[in-house]
């Protein structure tokens, strides 16, 4: 028996279909049936009315729509738009389709091949539709990785510097002796020789800015260090193998120097760790221990070499000649130029540091 050949019906947007039994709104045009369902045939029982007896037809899988059939003279009954295709039944057999949710028209099929066919044109149209929903729950897991990201890779750098830059000067300066305590199981107590101790508050006078730390620690320290509360270190070597205040001096200013570019309290704080920074900033203090191994950790940094012409700056605003503090720059500052740097003067007429009787007591300082 020769069906008659499908018509392909144009409805005018949107089109009203069916998918589990829910009227959605098609978007795109009609779909075109699948390939290998094109010549697609089998036997059903159709009615017109709810009222009508049934009658049997012969369904045809047509280019966008079913095509409904007489049985007996081939004759086309219906048309019904494949994508407005409505299932009655989901998930029973035979299956009751209908070419609306309201429509009076019923035709029943138990060819499995036909039914699957349907579903598939279905569901691609329904992987086709825009799914604003989808979009939605996409763009929130987004929002929650955005602010989970900002949390966890943010907020401890800010919190930390938000706290760094509440403190005043005195509990800056009490951290670092905090730090400087920690410092001391492995360098040793602080060199604290009267004469010595003397002439080094003297050479502080001359270099540093009130309430600043210096001290000369016997052990650990190569050169020198740096903790916070503007608080300098320097090593034993440094001041007993050295003829002349030069070197110390020259130390002590490139101290100062880290300590204006980069603040060491965001060290120790990050050292410390988030929770020890939030306690500090809301109580005033940090819990104990939280420094406990902080004075290996300054010693193991390798620091940042500083700036050439920075230091060139700060040496002659000082009159402090810079060729004693290049001769025993630590290589691991060295930066590129710095063969330069070591040639170079001051840019200014030297002034004395400290006299030598003073810079001989610093030199004894750790003798006792």
């Amino acid at each position: 028996m020769n069906a008659q050949p499908p018509t392909k019906i144009v409805r005018p947007l949107p089109i009203r279909y069916c998918v589990a039994n829910q009227r959605q709104e098609q978007t795109h045009p009609p779909m075109t049936a699948l390939s290998e369902f094109q010549r697609l045939e089998c036997t059903g029982l159709w009615r017109d009315t709810p009222d009508a007896q049934r009658r049997e037809v012969i369904v045809s899988f047509g280019d966008a729509t079913l095509v409904i059939s007489d049985a007996r003279n081939a004759r086309a009954l219906a048309h019904w738009s494949l994508p407005s295709v409505y299932c009655l039944n989901p998930g029973e057999r035979p299956a009751l389709f209908a070419p609306g949710p309201d429509a009076g028209e019923e035709l029943e099929i138990a060819d499995e091949t036909l039914i699957k066919a349907i579903a598939k044109v279905h569901t691609i149209i329904e992987t086709r539709r825009p799914h604003p929903g989808r979009l939605r729950a996409v763009l929130l897991v987004l929002a929650l990785a955005g602010v989970f990201g900002l949390g966890f890779f943010w907020l401890p750098t800010a919190l930390i510097e938000h706290t760094a830059r509440a403190l005043p000067l005195s509990k800056r300066h009490e951290i670092g002796l905090d730090a400087l305590a920690d410092l001391t199981r492995v360098s040793g107590t602080p060199c604290v020789a009267p004469e010595g101790s003397i002439a080094l508050e003297q050479l502080r006078d001359r270099l540093m800015r009130p309430g600043d730390g210096l001290y000369v620690l016997p052990a650990g320290v190569t050169y020198s260090a740096l903790l916070p509360g503007r608080i300098v270190l320097l090593g034993r070597d440094l001041v007993e193998r050295q003829d002349t205040a030069g070197a110390a001096a020259g130390h002590i200013i490139a101290e100062q120097l880290r300590n204006d570019l980069a603040d060491p309290m965001l060290d120790t704080l990050k050292f410390a760790g988030l929770r020890a920074s939030f306690e500090l900033l809301t109580t005033g203090d940090l819990p104990e221990g939280a420094l406990t191994g902080y004075g290996e950790h300054l010693l193991a940094q390798v620091r940042k070499p500083l700036p050439d012409t920075a230091l060139l700056a700060r040496f002659a605003e000082a009159g402090v000649p810079i060729q004693p503090y290049a001769a025993t720059r630590d290589p691991s500052e060295i930066a590129k130029g710095s063969l330069a740097l070591s040639n170079a003067t001051a840019g200014a007429t030297a002034r004395t540091i400290i006299s030598d009787g003073d810079w001989v007591a610093i030199q004894g300082i750790c003798s006792d």
